[in-house]
């Protein structure tokens, strides 16, 4: 009984957590890439989805202008590239007009995250209502895993 009520709340609480923005904003395909343009983020659990469609495409995913939120957890697919200019937000996921951060929401996006940017993940960004931003290039450097795209068109080292 306490696991059902506690699995109704996660999911009432992941639900809420959606903003206005949905997953697939900004995702625009062409070809043989995928551009992620200036995403918001929105319900960390379609932006899950979404991710395991992007990164299942056999398409270079292009990461560029801004992307926030639930879409930081794009960041990481063996498939993604990030725009030498893009901008990386983080903050606590939270329910839409509250600053209610929901059970669990921020561990499901910390699992999507390496190095650096983990760390910093659970050192704090995962509870600040503040985004912290930072560019592609301290991204790289805070994850060397990750990639610039080379020119918007390859990913690179």
């Amino acid at each position: 009984m306490r696991r059902i009520r506690l699995a109704l709340i996660l999911t009432a609480a992941l639900a809420a957590a959606a903003a206005p923005a949905t997953a697939q904003e900004g995702i625009r395909r062409a070809g043989q890439f995928i551009d992620v343009w200036n995403n918001r983020g929105g319900n960390v659990l379609q932006m899950v989805q979404t991710r395991q469609e992007l990164a299942s495409s056999g398409r270079t995913v292009r990461i560029r202008g801004y992307c926030r939120s639930a879409c930081t957890i794009l960041t990481t697919m063996p498939n993604a590239c990030l725009g030498p200019g893009a901008r990386i937000g983080f903050h606590a996921p939270r329910i839409q007009g509250t600053q209610i951060i929901p059970p669990y929401v921020d561990q499901i996006m910390g699992n999507f995250y390496r190095g650096g940017i983990r760390d910093r993940w659970f050192g704090g960004w995962n509870r600040s209502m503040e985004m912290q931003v930072i560019t592609a290039r301290d991204y790289v450097r805070m994850d060397p895993q990750a990639r610039i795209c080379d020119s918007l068109t390859r990913p690179r080292r």
